[in-house]
């Protein structure tokens, strides 16, 4: 089929005035003016869009499906490890049917917002593979792991979780683990998903650097989340010695296939580390403005040449005030950068929710932008302004999608 547009915006390349886009298979194959199309149309279908931008389907890099239904459970805390002790108090008396019809919720904004792959936390893995027959989305389910409650052996945990995933069917959603943060998660179990991971080829990520409270107990040995997890009984001898960037660098898990989430609080280097070891940083607007963090270091990340991208995180950290409804939408944590960033340009912010998310997963000239054979992953939403203006629309578009198209099947179909 060829899909006509009022703009359309490759993202890879400049945007095209009264475009068009060949769809054969699951593929892209051609893309440019309508004017290259029009003499040539006669075997295919002509899904003429009308006033709208087709652009990529956005490319969400970090999220937690099931805990959506968490929206506005949990106000703000004092602190890190206020937050944390609230949101394990939430999870344990939740069960399964909850945390399934979360992620079925979760699922279902984002495919009317205009995400088509979403890399998700999976506190529940039991839920795998049915939550997957549910959407049409592209789902790379990360594996959750921990250990520092359960006092279990490191290689049990990673062997259970490897069991999971082979029992798991290969196809449009695929499988990878995720090492909780650093303070949550032993060294060893880090090393051993690293290397794991490194050696399937599987997507690899974890939170890191997300509060000064974990950054202190890394760095100086003290503080309010030392002397928590230390009452816990966990095993403080990785800390007060490195920042957890290099704490995780130790451990094998900074590679080209890991996403470190959030990274607000960094040392000297960090950043150039980060960029030498080819790891992608994830970064969450609404949620970091939930916590409170100090700026998210981005011109840091910029001068060090970090492959920047952008999440939804869970609804649990998004504020939410009184009436209000809040949902899972790249466009408004794309809005919520923008207001916090004012002098990052449209077409960048757009970068870090499509082609830089792709090269995160794994998935660079495959999704993420409109281009001869990238993966037919395309949304489309209302626009009647100039071509110019084609991006600072894009960023700040409100409400659902009209169109959307993962795999090359109808995930919304045009009216």
């Amino acid at each position: 089929m060829i899909l006509r547009a009022r703009v359309v915006l490759p993202i890879s390349g400049s945007p095209i005035d009264d475009g068009a886009v060949r769809v054969s298979g699951n593929r892209i194959t051609r893309v440019g003016p309508w004017t290259d199309f029009s003499t040539d149309v006669a075997d295919d279908s002509i899904i003429d869009l009308g006033e709208t931008i087709l652009m990529p389907g956005l490319i969400n890099a970090h999220c937690h499906l099931d805990y959506t239904d968490m929206t506005g459970l949990m106000p703000p805390q004092k602190s890190f490890t206020d937050w944390i002790r609230l949101m394990l108090a939430t999870k344990s008396g939740w069960n399964y049917s909850e945390y399934a019809e979360s992620w079925v919720r979760g699922a279902r904004m984002l495919v009317k917002t205009g995400t088509t792959t979403v890399a998700d936390f999976e506190a529940v893995p039991e839920l795998l593979p049915d939550a997957w027959s549910t959407t049409p989305l592209r789902v790379i389910s990360l594996l959750e792991m921990t250990g520092v409650k359960s006092r279990r052996d490191p290689r049990a945990i990673l062997l259970d979780n490897v069991k999971h995933i082979r029992t798991l069917p290969g196809g449009r959603c695929r499988p990878g683990l995720a090492p909780h943060a650093p303070y949550s998660t032993a060294p060893d179990l880090l090393k051993l998903a690293a290397d794991t991971a490194l050696r399937r080829h599987w997507p690899l990520s974890i939170h890191v650097a997300e509060s000064q409270q974990e950054f202190d107990m890394f760095t100086k040995g003290r503080g309010v989340m030392f002397d928590w997890l230390l009452r816990n009984d966990r095993d403080m001898s990785d800390c007060g010695k490195r920042s957890p960037v290099r704490h995780l660098d130790r451990c094998g898990v900074l590679s080209e296939n890991c996403v470190a989430v959030h990274v607000k609080y960094l040392a000297d280097g960090d950043a150039n580390l980060i960029a030498a070891r080819k790891t992608s940083v994830a970064h969450c607007p609404r949620s970091h403005l939930y916590f409170g963090h100090e700026k998210f270091p981005f011109h840091t990340f910029t001068k060090a040449n970090v492959n920047m991208c952008l999440g939804t995180d869970s609804l649990a950290t998004v504020y939410k005030k009184p009436k209000q409804t809040v949902e899972l939408n790249m466009f408004d944590e794309m809005q919520a950068f923008a207001a916090s960033h004012p002098r990052v340009t449209p077409a960048k912010i757009l970068q870090m929710a499509t082609t830089n998310g792709a090269r995160a997963l794994g998935m660079a000239g495959l999704a993420g932008e409109i281009s001869e054979k990238a993966l037919a992953d395309l949304i489309a939403i209302p626009f009647r302004g100039r071509l110019e203006d084609a991006y600072e629309a894009a960023v700040h578009h409100e409400g659902d999608v009209v169109a959307s198209l993962i795999d090359a099947e109808w995930a919304i179909a045009p009216h």
